[in-house]
């Protein structure tokens, strides 16, 4: 008799069931509204936030190519010292523009100020060093020996903006050799997924400008010239000339032999984009390995005298007190 009082009945059973099915059905339908996927909403905002980073560093990068124009017309100062001295003739052989263009500086702007300034320079180091001995130093030595100290200090003004476009020129190879390698990965995706070299050059100079702003220049301006130039061949040697680093022209020769030749250019991209980090690696290893010998002569000077007189004081000061 216990057992069947335990049997439940079938009416109920039914609707216990019926109850759980439209409980079921509530909690399936009000699911979506009560407890909401938030995945969707988040990888939109993620999406949204890539896309307003993305569009911010273009307009930042417009706007530093805003600054910079080869139709920059050079100061009045400057270009009435060109003329006055018949300075210009030393440009005509292209060294100096060479260098400008090397050191991101193009245009006849530069050219102008740079002969203008190598020629004030020493005229105004002389001037100022002269004053500083006169007034300030106010040697004993006479007037003559004094003048032929300033004219010596103000020879160095001639020098002076070769020297600085030479470290410009350091720097901006650094540069393109630091952040070479990725652009060439990103060439060779572009390459490899059916784009032409003129739109891959623009693609790779829209997207690496993030990160090497002198890449992105230097391929746009590439792109440019591959769009009026005849002869394509001289758009790739301009960018080897422009650049001076040995993977750039290693790239351009392979470029002018698939433009030649029609050769496939994907796997010299990416065995080049290979060697260039290697070349990376290894000059980063070669400055580490130079770093001891160049630490020998400072602490020899700064370091060892400390020692011995940390060493050496406690016994002269007991032999002393002997």
């Amino acid at each position: 008799m216990s057992l069947v009082a335990h049997i439940p009945d079938p009416e109920q059973l039914s609707a216990l069931m019926a109850g759980l099915s439209a409980f079921s059905a509530v909690v399936v339908v009000s699911w979506p509204y009560v407890f909401r996927n938030t995945l969707a909403e988040r990888m939109k905002k993620v999406e949204g936030e890539r896309e307003r980073i993305r569009q911010r560093e273009r307009a930042r990068l417009e706007a530093g190519k805003s600054k910079v124009s080869l139709r920059v017309e050079p100061k009045r100062l400057f270009q009435a010292i060109v003329d006055r001295f018949n300075l210009a003739k030393q440009a005509e052989d292209g060294e100096i523009v060479r260098k400008l263009s090397m050191a991101g500086y193009r245009g006849h702007a530069p050219v102008t100020t740079f002969l203008a300034v190598r020629l004030i320079a020493p005229v105004a180091i002389f001037i100022a060093a002269l004053l500083y001995l006169l007034i300030i130093v106010r040697p004993e030595a006479p007037l003559i020996l004094v003048v032929a100290m300033a004219a010596g200090i103000g020879s160095f003004g001639y020098f002076a903006p070769a020297i600085f476009i030479k470290n410009r020129i350091t720097k901006r190879q650094q540069a393109i050799r630091r952040s070479w390698p990725e652009a060439l990965d990103l060439l060779l995706i572009t390459v490899e997924s059916g784009m032409g070299i003129e739109s891959a050059f623009r693609k790779v100079g829209e997207e690496i400008g993030a990160q090497s702003p002198e890449i992105a220049e230097e391929v746009l301006l590439t792109t440019a010239e591959l769009s009026y130039l005849q002869d394509r061949r001289q758009a790739f040697e301009n960018l080897g000339q422009r650049t001076g680093v040995e993977g750039v022209r290693a790239v351009v020769t392979s470029l002018i032999q698939a433009e030649k030749y029609g050769t496939p250019l994907g796997q010299a991209l990416r065995v080049m984009a290979q060697e260039n980090r290697d070349m990376r690696m290894s000059e980063a290893e070669k400055r580490a390995a130079a770093l001891p010998p160049k630490l020998t002569v400072p602490m020899i000077i700064f370091f060892l005298p400390v020692l011995f007189a940390v060493i050496i004081t406690p016994a002269a000061i007991q032999i002393m007190s002997m």
